[in-house]
Formats: C-alpha cells, structure tokens, sequence
C-alpha cells in the first residue's frame, strides 16, 4: 500500500496544507518551528486517529481553534483509493472515517499499511520505564497479527476488575470468595497476551540484532522478553490465588504480564541504564527497522516510516546506512533541519516547510 496524499486543515500550525507523496523517501526540510513534524502528525492522525505526541487529541487543535482535522489518501494493490479522515473538535469531540464512514481501528488497520514513527520523545522506548516498552510490542504484535489486536485491552479490563475486588475485600466491602472468578478471567486473559509477546520478541529478535550491527553499533545488540508470569491459564490462575493475601495487603495484583520487561541490551548491559543517548537513538532506529522487515516478510508489504529529526546525531556513514535500508523497499518521510544532513540525492526531490516557500510537491492556501 502506498499513501499518495496527506493534508492539515487545520492541525497545530497548519492552517491549510497539502502534500502529494511517492513511493521511497521524502526528506521534509526546514528551520526548527516551521511545521516538519506537524505534517508527519497529520498523517499519522489520518491514518491511525492517534497521535504519536500525545494522548490528548485536543492538543492538536490550533490556538484559538474550534477543530484540528487531516486527510490521507491510501492506494492498494491493485490501484484503488482509500480515503481517511480523522478530526478532534472542542464541541463534538474526534472522529475517525474511511471513505466518509465512521471505521474502527481493526478495520482501519486493514485498509491502510503499518505505520513506524522514529521520534526524538519515543527514545522512552529505549530508556523509559518498561510500560512504554510493553504497550509498543503489544500494537506491534497487533500489526502482525491483526486478530491479536483486542488481546491488551482485553487484560486490562480484567485486571481492573480484580484489582477494584481486591480493594474492596481488604476494605471489608466484599467476599474474598468472590476473587476465585477474577482469578479466572485474568488468568484466561493473560495466557495468550503473555504468549503473543513472546512470540513477537522471537520473531522480531534476530532481525533487531542484524538492523543495530548495519546501523553500525560495535557490539552485538539484543532484544529478550523478560515476562513476570508464565505458563498456561491454569498455571496462571494457580499462581494468583497463591499470592491472593499479599495481593490483598497491597490492594492490587502483584504479578502478571502488566508487569513485564522487555530486555534491551548492547553486549549484554541494559541500554536504558547504560547506554548513551546516541546508542539509544539507535537502538530505537533498530527496533523499527526489525519490525519492518518482520511485518515485510510476513505480510509483503513493509510499514509506512515516519522520522522526525533522525540525521541530526548521525554521522555521515551512518545516515547513509539509514538512507540505504530506507530505500530497500516501502514509504518514507523523513524531517531534517539542515540540508546537509540528508543524503545529496535526497535533496533534489525534498519538500520545504513552510510550504508556500519552495514546495516541488505541496500546495499550501
């Protein structure tokens, strides 16, 4: 799937914007302020109805504004056009539509390719604490497997129940006999959410480890899933009445998949604690690319990348190893500050922010 067209009427700075995309990479260039990474939010708004710099839609609504609204234009395979819009208003809250219809997430994520965001803020993937990590490999496991997609939500719901129960026990509100049946739906819960992150780490492990030594790391980089509870429901659920009383003195569950760390490691020592900012940047450029090339070999079509300020803490050997794994296959958008810092044959074909001020692709009123 390829997007042909993003637009920003309006979103954060942009009043009025218009870009028409190919297939491989558009560098976006431009001082810092003129809107580079507005415009990769409006398309990840478009397409996904999120955003990925905050989980308040409303932030996207320009100063003094009533509404923040973008618009994505997806071709298939077989040349047909798929149309998203996403909005946020103050008076009518968000919407998500394709082809002018209300769609939910699933379906949305069937129509249109997957989509990998490098961010300055996502480093806390890398060095954040671990329930960044776990809800990033979850919405990876759910591009992978679109029929996973309700495996996270559906353990929360139930952990929560449990967890208000066993507050209530301890308060003397409610029977402790009442925690055998949240026991059980935690349990059944847990198992298959535990065994999907799993199997995502093994299967996204050895490309993480061949992306980070092609990025240029100096020691092998590795990725372990290091889960809090294991074993099948049954064994689940006995593990949890085992820990009931220590649960209760707590007032929350103490052990399960909401407490899971997925390891990160260059030559065997956790990058969070150990590693420099610019290792990190590029383990998280790693973890993307192994990602890309899992859901590549999976499903034939490669995750849409968006980069916001990748270059700048990139030597020259390494933005060309970024550029030329890029170009292998799929979609980019890349943000730069300076023109330098993008591969010379980038440049010809790159679109400047503002862009009323040279746009060889955008039209802006």
């Amino acid at each position: 799937m390829l997007v042909s067209a993003v637009s920003a009427r309006p979103l954060r700075s942009l009043a009025a914007v218009e870009v028409e995309l190919s297939d491989g990479i558009t560098a976006i260039l431009g001082e810092n302020g003129s809107g580079k990474t507005n415009l990769l939010e409006a398309l990840y708004f478009a397409l996904t109805g999120r955003s990925f710099r905050t989980s308040d839609r409303r932030e996207l609504i320009p100063f003094s504004g009533t509404i923040g609204r973008a618009q994505a234009t997806v071709v298939d395979d077989d040349g047909a056009e798929r149309h998203f819009l996403a909005s946020v208003s103050r008076a009518e809250g968000r919407r998500h539509l394709l082809d002018g219809s209300a769609v939910d997430s699933a379906t949305a994520a069937r129509n249109r390719p997957p989509v990998a965001v490098f961010a300055p803020d996502r480093l806390a993937l890398v060095k954040g604490p671990p329930a960044e990590r776990r809800a990033h490999l979850d919405l990876f496991a759910s591009a992978r497997w679109p029929s996973r997609a309700g495996l996270r939500q559906r353990y929360g719901q139930a952990l929560a129940q449990r967890n208000a129960l066993l507050q209530r026990v301890a308060g003397g509100r409610g029977a402790e006999a009442d925690l055998d049946s949240w026991d059980a739906a935690v349990a059944e819960a847990a198992a298959p959410l535990i065994a999907s992150r799993a199997e995502a780490i093994a299967e996204v492990s050895p490309f993480f480890t061949e992306a980070a030594a092609d990025l240029g790391f100096d020691f092998e980089a590795s990725l372990a899933y290091a889960p809090r509870a294991e074993g099948s429901a049954a064994e689940l659920r006995s593990g949890l009445a085992e820990r009931r009383q220590g649960d209760l003195g707590l007032g929350r569950t103490s052990w399960g998949p909401h407490l899971d760390e997925i390891r990160i490691c260059l030559d065997g020592r956790l990058l969070r604690r150990y590693g420099s900012q610019g290792q990190q940047r590029l383990a998280l450029l790693a973890l993307l690319f192994a990602e890309r090339e899992s859901l590549l070999r999976s499903r034939g079509s490669p995750p849409l990348m968006l980069l916001d300020d990748v270059m700048s803490e990139l030597d020259e050997t390494r933005r060309e190893r970024l550029s030329t794994r890029l170009e292998s296959d799929g979609q980019a958008l890349l943000t730069a500050t300076e023109e330098a810092s993008v591969p010379a044959r980038l440049r010809a074909t790159a679109l400047w922010m503002p862009a009323a001020a040279r746009r060889p692709r955008a039209a802006a009123a």
